[in-house]
């Protein structure tokens, strides 16, 4: 059978097929479908972890039980997983592991653009590299049986293209391998550094191994081409964009398996052709393995290590004539990216705007509060950064403590701010942080987390209590607010600056798209009263806009929030509804 699927929904059915029992990951786009679309397979337990780290981790877990195992992540996603990544490549592992990290070229939703194939090169993992979904989907059930062959945990290396773009998928049957029992074997598993040590050989002995494997595997292919003057080295979705510009004309090595890589097939590839090139997104991770083995290559003297490629990119660097599509006939208006009508978010950025307060921001839809009108973040990092952050800030020159607040979202809380709060609580810093409440994980598409009581599978969870866990952690001063209420965020805010002890005020309203959120509905203008003095633009809101000097509210967009109501002085806009 045959189906048209997202290269994550492909990856997906290869857990399903490859007999995958346990699935952890922590939301990020451009991952964050694989472990949606598993969780539908009852054969496999799936779940939302609190973070990467964590993720990893349990999977290792389920791989030591003797369980076919899952995490998937974002590229920066990897970073919070580093440090359990690095040492589950000295033990191995028990079951297969297969780790998906998605790449983010050209930035769509994340906050730099790293490459993920260095974590490879560091960890001396070996990590495929799909380029379509058919590939995401055997590459996955490949990735298993190189994980069980060699003994260590595969990563499988997806980018935005791949992950959310779709193709033909052939499907197959679950295979169920026979579960592996549990041996104690602290010689293997225990990395204190007399037992590390002698895992470190065996860590270069598998890479030797695999390096010969590389050399032969079908994921590594030649395409022969009509015009061996030039030949060309690519992978992922570089290698799509080089056959639709080029064809059958030049010869082309396709790699699939990005770590290790061969090297007598590529000194036999280059020695084929008079011109070497590698195209490859971001850093030359190939071009640079190329140089070491001693071959005259191009690569980002021609093509740039930023932004993602395209068609037309190819085809300019490597001069070469391609069709270009037609243009739009009409110019499309800019758009850009704003919270929504009704973001609970909104009312508390207004105030924190108003007061001119510092704000250390956090990773979030949120972060969007940085734009204009509200202007109201200075920074973002990571995640947790703006918890931690604030610590340093406010300790290192306490004359902010009375202008400077941290915001971070309920999931990025639960993710990585609780360590930096229990930070504040500890070294007892005058800091206060605003946990931004919306009852859901917003940013990468409504996600539960730990403190909304649902799990993956939409059914009743362990819930956190916010108000309880922070008090828990030695947080005294907690006030909680409802984000549509302006005066009352007004004066939480100025409360909490004026004391001299670490607070937290916890703003609560859903998210305005959620499903199960009932709203009052649409308000208009009264434009009798409406004298167009623009103070209900302060807020930023897409439903609200100037037509004839006066305003005008879209009540497509409206959710009745009434947030702009509250800074009408003259009536024109109607009081919202309690709800």
């Amino acid at each position: 059978m045959k189906k048209l699927m997202l290269g994550n929904e492909a990856v997906a059915r290869g857990l399903y097929e490859a007999g995958c029992s346990f699935v952890s990951s922590y939301p990020g786009t451009p991952s964050t479908e694989i472990t949606e679309e598993a969780a539908k397979y009852d054969e496999i337990y799936a779940e939302r972890a609190p973070n990467e780290k964590v993720a990893m981790e349990s999977a290792f877990g389920a791989s030591l039980a003797g369980k076919r195992s899952f995490c998937g992540q974002k590229h920066v996603g990897l970073n919070v997983a580093a440090d359990p990544l690095f040492t589950i490549s000295y033990t191995g592992v028990n079951a297969g592991m297969v780790i998906v990290v998605a790449d983010d070229a050209g930035m769509h939703s994340s906050q730099n653009e790293q490459d993920s194939r260095h974590y490879a090169i560091a960890a001396k993992l070996p990590m495929l590299e799909p380029s379509d979904s058919a590939e995401a989907l055997a590459f996955t059930k490949l990735a298993y049986e190189l994980s069980e062959t060699y003994d260590t945990a595969v990563i499988l290396k997806m980018c935005t293209r791949v992950a959310h773009s779709q193709s033909i998928v052939e499907l197959g049957e679950r295979v169920l391998p026979d579960p592996v029992p549990y041996v104690k074997n602290p010689q293997k598993y225990v990395m204190m550094p007399a037992m590390a040590k002698k895992r470190h050989p065996i860590v270069e002995e598998r890479t030797a191994k695999l390096t010969a494997w590389a050399e032969n595997t079908e994921i590594n292919r030649i395409e022969e081409g009509k015009d061996h003057s030039l030949g060309i080295i690519t992978a992922s979705t570089s290698y799509q964009y080089v056959k639709e510009v080029c064809g059958d004309t030049y010869p082309v090595l396709k790699l699939g398996m990005i770590n290790p890589l061969p090297v007598e097939k590529i000194k036999s590839f280059a020695a084929s052709v008079d011109r070497l090139v590698v195209v490859e997104e971001l850093d030359g991770i190939i071009e640079t393995h190329c140089r070491s083995l001693g071959l005259a290559v191009e690569g980002k003297e021609t093509f740039t290590c930023m932004d993602e490629f395209s068609q037309k990119t190819v085809a300019r660097d490597l001069k070469l004539p391609f069709e270009e599509g037609r243009a739009f006939p009409e110019e499309v208006p800019a758009r850009p990216p704003v919270l929504c009508a009704g973001c609970p978010h909104r009312g508390m950025f207004h105030i924190l705007n108003k007061n001119k307060v510092n704000v250390l921001g956090d990773i979030g839809c949120y972060t969007l509060g940085a734009l204009a009108p509200l202007s109201a973040i200075d920074t973002t990092i990571c995640m947790g950064a703006s918890v931690s952050g604030i610590h340093g800030f406010v300790k290192s020159t306490p004359e902010n403590a009375k202008n400077t607040v941290a915001v971070i979202g309920d999931s990025t809380f639960m993710h990585s701010g609780i360590t930096g709060l229990v930070n504040i609580a500890y070294n007892e810093s005058n800091a206060t942080v605003i946990i931004l409440d919306n009852s859901i994980t917003g940013m990468t598409g409504h996600q539960q987390n730990p403190t909304t009581g649902i799990n993956l599978k939409g059914d009743p969870a362990g819930k956190i209590n916010l108000e309880e866990l922070v008090k828990s952690i030695g947080i005294t001063d907690v006030a909680v607010v409802d984000p549509y209420k302006l005066e009352e965020c007004d004066k939480a805010v100025k409360a909490a600056l004026s004391k001299d002890c670490p607070s937290v005020i916890i703003s609560r309203r859903p998210c305005a798209l959620l499903k199960n959120v009932k709203h009052p509905g649409a308000i208009s203008c009264d434009t009798d009263k409406c004298v167009g003095c623009r103070s209900c633009m302060q807020i930023g809101c897409p439903a609200i806009s100037i037509r004839d000097k006066k305003a005008y509210i879209d009540g497509t967009l409206c959710v009745g929030c009434g947030v702009c109501a509250q800074l009408c002085r003259f009536g024109a806009l109607p009081e919202r509804k309690e709800f």
